[in-house]
């Protein structure tokens, strides 16, 4: 058997897969996980890639640690999306942080994830997270100056997902921030079409609404065109400029993908993301 991305109508992503462990369909959407060959097990939500126990640490090092090397003493968090667990696994590594609120809006991803990948899923009973099964759009609309990190750990806009690339819901985030908050989120790849467009319209709606929004990159081999984008928006702090690289580094953190030097390439931007990026606004 085979798992099949379909990226445009020419070109698709293709894993062998070893066996199939689930596959479901919730009130939201299809939820599956395959065990394969070289990737171990991969969760796939509406017929997309979402990770893979391969590379899945690329992705959840850099949407969580960028932000926390900029601000270590982050100590109330919000997170949306994210229930394979994985961005929660990567905050709970900080002991100064006293608050996780995750926010998924299908509670068979959690479960699902639970079961089946441990491997991300296996911090959710930490102490100081909070699970909350509701649509984050929701749950931020009522939020001020509660968070010091915003993480938005989203599928793509589409489904249940679309209305967390809107600028209402940046707004709502940018109320619920403290003072030197930071929203940081996934925005998607700068090479397909599609997702050129997706990741245009999610920047130039932060960028509407955060007088702070950067953009940086990483490299993901599963996902579309390997090469993929984040969002790192605030109300002052600079994610080059206000670094704590040297505070960051005394923590004495294991990571397989992220470091400080990283950091700092990864807004060193190619022409061609620079130039797409440009032209969306």
């Amino acid at each position: 058997m085979w798992f099949t991305e379909d990226y445009t109508p020419n070109v698709k992503f293709s894993i062998k897969i070893r066996e199939k462990l689930v596959d479901l369909k919730s009130q939201y959407q299809t939820i599956a996980v395959y065990d394969t060959h070289d990737f171990g097990r991969v969760l796939v939500i509406d017929g997309y890639l979402m990770l893979t126990e391969k590379d899945e640490f690329i992705y959840h090092e850099m949407i969580t640690h960028v932000s926390m090397a900029v601000n270590p003493s982050i100590k109330d968090v919000l997170v949306v999306g994210a229930g394979d667990g994985g961005t929660v696994r990567e905050l709970t590594r900080y002991q100064t942080i006293e608050r996780i609120d995750m926010v998924e809006i299908d509670r068979q991803v959690v479960e699902v994830c639970r079961k089946y990948l441990p491997q991300t899923a296996g911090k959710l009973d930490d102490p100081r997270v909070r699970l909350f099964f509701m649509d984050g759009v929701q749950f931020a609309a009522d939020k001020a100056g509660e968070y010091d990190l915003i993480i938005v750990d989203s599928t793509d806009p589409l489904g249940p997902g679309e209305g967390l690339f809107t600028r209402s819901f940046y707004a709502d985030c940018h109320r619920a921030l403290k003072d030197q908050g930071i929203l940081a989120n996934q925005i998607g790849g700068p090479y397909y079409p599609d997702d050129i467009q997706a990741v245009q319209n999610a920047y130039r709606k932060i960028k509407s609404v955060f007088p702070v929004a950067r953009v940086y990159q990483a490299n993901i081999p599963t996902y579309a065109s390997g090469h993929w984008l984040f969002g790192f928006a605030s109300k002052g702090l600079d994610p080059v400029q206000d670094l704590k690289a040297d505070v960051w580094n005394s923590l004495g953190l294991h990571t397989q993908y992220y470091n400080t030097k990283l950091h700092l390439g990864g807004f060193a931007l190619p022409n061609y993301v620079k130039q797409l990026l440009e032209a969306g606004e």
